[in-house]
């Protein structure tokens, strides 16, 4: 697949699975700690108060087909995923909550924030992915630049 010229019918399908995974977060998942809205503070999150963190077993995928194969070609999701960011929602894999990964999930908060929205930061996230590769999209980049060490 082509994924730069699908972007266009990939963009609305990505945008509406991602706002309605971060509405089931935000009313279900639990709050940040007093010092994670302190790492969040430190990553540049204006509103940590906001963010809402579910524990999986696994990351959630879309169940649509188009963006299975997408995400298939990119390596954004695989079997070592243990973050995902969608807004003020965080999915952090059952084994895997650390400081390290919940600032790097709280980096990508922060841009979400800068963005204005899930519908704005997407297409810049996923443009960025498809030219650039997962490893050296400019967002991954600033959110690995972020990471605080510790438990």
């Amino acid at each position: 697949m082509d994924l730069k010229s699908q972007l266009p019918v990939l963009l609305p399908r990505a945008i509406e699975w991602a706002e309605a995974e971060e509405r089931r977060v935000l009313a279900s998942g639990t709050s940040l700690t007093d010092a994670e809205l302190t790492v969040a503070r430190s990553v540049g999150v204006s509103r940590p108060e906001r963010v809402r963190v579910e524990l999986v077993d696994a990351i959630p995928t879309p169940s649509d087909p188009l963006l299975q194969t997408a995400i298939s070609e990119t390596g954004m999701f695989g079997p070592n995923t243990r973050g995902l960011t969608l807004g003020y929602a965080i999915f952090i894999h059952h084994d895997a909550r650390s400081r390290r990964l919940l600032s790097h999930e709280l980096r990508h908060v922060h841009q979400y924030e800068c963005a204005g929205s899930v519908a704005v930061f997407l297409p810049v996230y996923l443009s960025q992915i498809i030219e650039l590769g997962y490893e050296n999209a400019p967002f991954e980049i600033d959110a690995r630049a972020h990471e605080q060490a510790g438990p």
